[in-house]
């Protein structure tokens, strides 16, 4: 096979390294040619190593990552090659009707490749055992990622997941959702503002008499007319007050208007933001969010109550003096529009990049409060690993790329701005030019070419003014479109139509067949499980079990991707998602408490709980006493994320603040995991009031703290391998008796290391 014929592998089955062209070559026959072909990068004990699989029209060639030789299989009928993945890791297997021939590993970063290989394969088996030539048709494959397409499909299913539009003047449109409450004020507004802009014309127009009646007859030697000039200047003062009049109350009432539409913005983007899924949330950063709700939302309340009443007030001002600068002389008012167009096509030339560009600044700012916002909340593990210059370094990196982008925009505004005042400053040259020779042929009157100086000049101001509003306007586009994007995106645990009410809720928990998938990664698979009312189930295995998925899927943080979870005999897809949280008391390994009093963090789940009531919860976990050991008690404020506070101390009042709410399914998620013998024992006494009566899931890696469990459900790799007490499992010395073997060993290791250095 040529060097030419290789180069072109990559169409049908993922780039192939140049490190691997010679060596395929060297295995390869005559008239053998390369189908498809997958690099994959674990060994048998997970360890990195390069290795490759090759698919020909004839046969499966494979080289094992840290092996020099080649091994081959052609083609047969009972040849197949399975792919399944878990924990993050690949798996293809080769097997026939023997039992399975080779094995090999890969990260999911070849996910994809190895699902296409899998699939040529089967095709170049089917074809050998058919003696069918295979056509291979290149044209319907994704171009940048190999997977194949439907015949009617245009884009791929893979690569178009998160398709990047670039932000619209038209989504401004977008907001008027908020502003429809607001139309009767909207109105009022615009009325005001015709008024305004209507006195604004009013000066310009009475030069002309003044000019020609007052002015010039005294310089040709005619009296003034003293009650002529007051009159006109009466019209000049009331034009002025009545402008200033309007204009005030123009301003206030659209500025009203434009806050109440800004904080409508924050509250529906932060309320819709709070019912997303937790998928949402594990592809976004902290620090952008922030800056969506609050910065893009304050930037486009300041485009509304600001910028765009502005522009409105130009529009208006650009029509109105259009119309009188026609009605005055029309060949005058041609030529002194004469530059319009060319500015119009300038503001479209460079809107365009300034909407791309605006929008890449905000991503690059988001950069910037990112960093902020990993760093100041894990300050601690900065300063322990003494990690400042390295942060410092990461917020100056940031800030430089923002500053890049910055420049970058720069340079066609700065260039933008001074030609459009240059167009607008020749505009007024042609007037001036063509006015005088009006003037010369008494066509015009000097007072006619006086007002139609002031009109244009305020023309061409606005005209100014209005195309520097383009910078603000494709800021603000681009802001409410990541805002938009939070509001246009649709919870992937979303609430049922009409949604099912229980009566009484039992707690009694059914999994039937539940499957679920983290992207490309497989993590629970056929989990069959009925938990009864009150019963005290553990969860126990390996990390990466998909023990704390599973729970994940309970408490419908996420939904199933296969089978259904019940309760009391009812899909929880049919309750309603906060109905059924009301009836789970959660309990995390890490307890997170807000910035508030005690008193508030343990009635979070229980707004309006008595006194009495948080005392009584406190008291059940254990947490009375060193409550009122804090300087103010139950008053006693809690630092962000329970600074101030132990380990233990914050995993009682997470306790507390579960029994409060009184759930009927608890779930115990590695609850004493992360604390000391003794705490532990204080929690477990806490744990036996909270469990009483309920039924209980609990995750634990210690398992002796489930020794109270009714039964013990053992997972691997996603999938319950066995279920039964603890006397029962260890008489099988199954997998649950090899996890207590070695937490015995790891335990017995520890107490000789501690005994050596006694």
């Amino acid at each position: 096979m040529t060097s030419q014929q290789l180069s072109t592998l990559s169409s049908s089955g993922g780039e192939l390294p140049d490190r691997w062209r010679s060596d395929i070559q060297a295995q390869l026959s005559q008239g053998e040619n390369v189908v498809s072909a997958l690099e994959v990068d674990l060994d048998q004990q997970l360890r990195f190593a390069k290795g490759i699989l090759i698919i020909t029209n004839t046969r499966l060639l494979a080289r094992a990552p840290g092996q020099e030789q080649w091994q081959a299989w052609p083609f047969s009928f009972d040849l197949s090659l399975e792919h399944h993945d878990h924990a993050g890791v690949g798996h293809l297997e080769l097997v026939s009707a023997r039992g399975r021939l080779a094995a090999w590993r890969f990260t999911l970063g070849q996910n994809l490749q190895a699902i296409r290989l899998v699939e040529q394969f089967a095709a170049q088996r089917d074809s050998h055992a058919s003696g069918q030539p295979l056509i291979v048709d290149d044209t319907n494959v994704c171009p940048s990622c190999k997977a194949p397409l439907e015949p009617d499909q245009e884009e791929c299913p893979v690569c178009t997941k998160v398709v990047y539009t670039p932000p619209s003047t038209w989504t401004l449109f977008r907001l008027w959702r908020f502003a429809r409450p607001y139309k009767l004020q909207l109105g009022l507004g615009f009325l005001l503002m015709l008024l305004s802009t209507g006195a604004h014309m009013i000066p310009p127009y009475l030069t002309i008499p003044l000019m020609d009646k007052v002015l010039i007859p005294y310089q040709n030697g005619t009296p003034v007319d003293s009650s002529l000039v007051a009159l006109y200047m009466s019209g000049l003062v009331g034009a002025a007050v009545l402008a200033w009049i309007f204009g005030w109350a123009k301003t206030y009432v659209l500025a009203l208007v434009s806050e109440r539409i800004g904080a409508d913005l924050r509250t529906e983007t932060y309320d819709h933001l709070l019912r997303l899924s937790l998928e949402y949330f594990g592809g976004k950063r902290t620090g952008d969010l922030m800056s969506r709700i609050g910065s893009e939302s304050d930037r486009i309340c300041v485009f509304l109550s600001l910028h765009l009443l502005d522009f409105a007030s130009d529009c208006l001002m650009i029509i109105m003096t259009g119309v009188i600068l026609f009605s005055i002389d029309p060949y005058l008012a041609i030529f002194a529009l004469a530059p319009l167009p060319f500015i119009a096509w300038l503001i479209h030339l460079v809107r365009d990049r300034l909407r791309t560009g605006f929008e890449k600044i905000d991503r690059v700012w988001g950069e910037v409060t990112n960093v902020l916002a990993d760093t100041i909340p894990g300050i601690r593990v900065v300063k322990a690993f003494a990690q400042e210059t390295r942060e410092a370094a990461r917020f100056r990196t940031a800030n430089k790329h923002n500053l890049a982008v910055n420049d970058k925009l720069n340079k066609i505004w700065s260039l933008f701005s001074p030609t459009v005042s240059f167009l607008t400053e020749l505009g007024l040259l042609v007037i001036w030019v063509f006015g005088i020779y009006q003037v010369s042929k008494g066509n015009i009157t000097v007072g006619v070419l006086s007002a139609f100086i002031a009109y244009s000049s305020r023309f061409y101001g606005r005209l100014d003014s209005m195309s520097r509003i383009v910078s603000v306007t494709q800021k603000s586009a681009s802001a409410a479109k990541r805002i938009f994007d939070i509001l246009d995106h649709v919870s992937s645990v979303p609430d049922p139509v009409n949604p099912v009410k229980l009566a009484k809720v039992e707690g009694n928990i059914t999994l039937r067949e539940v499957g679920f998938r983290y992207g490309n990664r497989a993590v629970n698979r056929g989990i069959n499980l009925d938990i009864k009312a009150g019963e005290m189930v553990g969860l126990v295995g390996h990390s990466g079990s998909g023990k704390s998925t599973l729970v994940n899927l309970i408490c419908r943080f996420y939904d199933v991707a296969e089978g259904a979870i019940m309760l009391d005999g009812v899909d929880i897809r049919s309750l309603a998602v906060s109905d059924y949280r009301r009836q789970i008391g959660l309990v995390l390994q890490e307890p997170f408490l807000f910035f508030g009093t005690i008193a508030e963090n343990l009635a979070y789940g229980k707004p309006d709980a008595t006194r009495a009531e948080i005392m009584a919860a406190a008291r059940a976990a254990h947490a009375h006493e060193f409550i009122l050991r804090l300087p103010q008690g139950y008053d006693s404020m809690v630092g962000e994320r329970g600074q101030g506070l132990s380990g233990g101390e914050r995993q009682r009042i997470s306790i507390a603040r579960a029994l409060l709410i009184d759930p009927k399914i608890l779930i115990l998620d590695e609850a004493t995991a992360s604390v000391d013998s003794e705490t532990e024992k204080e929690i477990q006494r806490a744990l036996e009031n909270l469990v009483k009566g309920r039924t209980t899931i609990a995750i634990a890696h210690r398992l002796s703290t489930l020794a109270k469990a009714d039964r013990l459900v053992v997972m691997d790799r996603g999938v319950v391998v066995e279920e039964g007490g603890h006397d029962e499992l260890m008489a099988k010395e199954g997998a649950y008796y090899r996890l207590v073997q070695a937490q015995a060993r790891n335990v017995d290791t520890d107490l000789d290391d501690r005994g050596s250095k006694d």
